[in-house]
């Protein structure tokens, strides 16, 4: 069974958090969402409160995929936390797969992860991030083990392509088909 992180920090979007983790369990993947502050419940940027199931302290590798969700808060937490740079490095050191949507790339900035490879986001943090790499503006990007997309309208696609990456392209089409989502 494939394993994946989803960190979770105050400010988050929740869309992309909720739309991520969900779609991962459908396909089968053993999610862990880590609380990067702990294991106490953490307010979104909408001020929807989700509760992580442990703290990023707690949680136990390796995983398969560490997935960041964006929000402009919960991505500035994401990127000034030590223990998250030094998960991300580890994580692209390994040759395992790391995943950033909205503003969240921008924790790969702060990690020196993903250095030159092809990647996007939110329009809001374009710059800093086209400064890593060679940016592109389409929804979903991957590069290698790298893969990154633009925010809440794209998590769908984002958590889909995470799927085909870590189960194939087949439990890919069987998790969208009864969301009705394109696949």
């Amino acid at each position: 069974m494939k394993r994946a992180l989803v960190l979770l920090a105050k400010g988050a979007e929740e869309m992309e958090t909720v739309i991520v983790v969900d779609v991962l369990r459908r396909a089968g993947v053993d999610v862990t969402l880590a609380g990067i502050a702990g294991a106490e419940p953490v307010e979104c940027s909408r001020k929807v409160k989700l509760a992580p199931d442990c703290a990023l302290a707690d949680a136990r590798g390796p995983f398969d995929l560490v997935a960041l969700p964006g929000g402009g808060p919960g991505s500035q937490a994401l990127a000034a936390s030590a223990e998250v740079r030094k998960l991300l490095a580890e994580q692209e050191r390994a040759g395992r797969f790391l995943a950033a949507i909205c503003a969240a790339p921008i924790a790969l900035v702060a990690a020196g992860v993903g250095k030159g490879k092809r990647l996007t986001s939110h329009p809001a943090v374009r710059d800093e991030v086209a400064a890593h790499g060679a940016y592109l503006e389409e929804r979903v990007v991957q590069d290698g083990m790298l893969v990154t997309s633009r925010g809440p309208g794209t998590a769908f696609e984002f958590a889909l392509k995470l799927v085909e990456l870590l189960c194939g392209p087949e439990t890919a089409r069987e998790v969208a088909g009864p969301m009705i989502l394109p696949k």
